[in-house]
Formats: structure tokens, C-alpha cells, sequence
């Protein structure tokens, strides 16, 4: 199947947000002590665990995330992770507000969780939607008689990475199909050369 996707920009991230890896940030946040990560549960409990409502000043666990608050062991500052149920990493960890005594953080309230699940998810979605624009590219150009859409579908395989070349018509018909290096670059020009040569093998 051919996809056609338009890759969003990325978000604007909450000051309180920043990605832990993979996203672009204008904010550092120095290595946390991550022996103070929370704990996910077992396998064998982890329904029961996270169908629990945990309400912490330090651990907030409520609809499908958890905010942990932890301790930046390089300065005296605080950070919070947001971490995914079922997921062994945080999905961002950014530096987190300190309290009145500018000593320790901020507790963790509703109004402040339900922004950093916000936050979080619409990074998440973000995230999702930059890798299937990167793994699913198509471009639509004239060929012959008619428009033609070609597609390049990126296959991540560890061992043998590869990518599928193929062309519609406008009615959706598959007029060819061709297996390309992971490498092969998508163009209007590329794809117009491969139309002209009638869909054939690419030396």
C-alpha cells in the first residue's frame, strides 16, 4: 500500500519538557542520578500496578503515565520524567520547578500533571508521525498520458535493510513494484526518470 504523508513540524515543547533522546532541544539538562528512576512493575502484577492511582508530591500515576520528580545529582536542581505505561524508558524528562523553601520541588498537583500528560502524549504523537513520514515517502508526477504516484516504503530491518519502490495510477491500480536499497533517495526527478524507463529494474 501506498502511503502519502506530510511530515508536521515539531511541537513547542513546554519549558518544563525536553525530549531524553531523539528531539531537538534549545534547553540542556545535565545526567540525572537514574538509580532514582521509578521502578516499573513486573510482568506478572503489572495490571494491578497500573490501574492504581498513585498521588505523590514526588510520584503522580494516573491515565496511562507517570510523573516521577528526581533529584539532579550535578546541581541543585530537579527534573520530572514521563514515563509510559508499559514503556521501560521515560518519553521526556525535563527540569522541573524548585519549591518556596528553593530547596526542594515543587509537589506534584492535578493541574500540574495533567499539562506534563499533554505535554508528553502530543510529543509522543509527534514522534510517531516524523518516523512513519520517514519510512513512508510518495510523490505524485505526470507520466505519459496520466498522473502516476510513486512510493518509497523503507523496511528497518536490523540485519538487511531495504526499501520498496512502487507506482499507482490515479484510480489506485499498483502498475509496479521494485525492491531498492534502504539508501535509494525519493525525488521528483527519480521518480520521473523510473516512469520514462517504464517502471524497469534502476542499474
Amino acid at each position: 500500500m501506498c502511503f502519502g504523508f506530510a511530515s508536521p513540524p515539531w511541537i513547542s515543547l513546554a519549558p518544563s519538557l525536553v525530549p531524553l533522546a531523539g528531539g531537538s532541544t534549545s534547553i540542556d539538562l545535565k545526567p540525572l542520578n537514574t538509580s532514582e528512576t521509578p521502578d516499573l512493575p513486573d510482568d506478572e502484577s503489572a495490571s494491578a500496578s497500573l490501574d492504581t492511582r498513585v498521588q505523590q508530591p514526588r510520584l503522580w500515576r494516573a491515565d496511562g503515565w507517570t510523573a516521577q520528580v528526581l533529584k539532579n545529582e550535578d546541581d541543585d536542581g530537579w527534573a520530572v520524567a514521563m514515563i509510559k505505561d508499559g514503556e521501560p524508558e521515560p518519553a521526556l524528562i525535563g527540569p522541573w520547578t524548585m519549591g518556596r523553601d528553593k530547596k526542594n520541588p515543587k509537589p506534584l498537583d492535578g493541574p500540574a500533571f495533567s499539562t506534563l500528560v499533554k505535554t508528553a502524549t502530543e510529543f509522543v504523537r509527534r514522534h510517531e508521525q516524523q518516523l512513519h513520514a520517514s519510512l513512508h515517502q510518495s510523490i505524485a508526477v505526470t507520466a505519459g498520458a496520466g498522473r502516476v504516484t510513486v512510493c518509497l516504503d523503507i523496511v528497518p530491518d536490523e540485519d538487511n535493510p531495504y526499501a520498496v519502490l512502487s507506482a499507482q495510477d490515479d484510480g489506485g491500480e499498483l502498475l509496479a513494484e521494485l525492491r531498492v536499497a534502504a539508501s535509494f533517495k525519493l525525488s521528483r526527478a527519480s521518480a520521473i526518470a523510473w516512469a520514462d524507463n517504464q517502471f524497469k529494474k534502476l542499474d
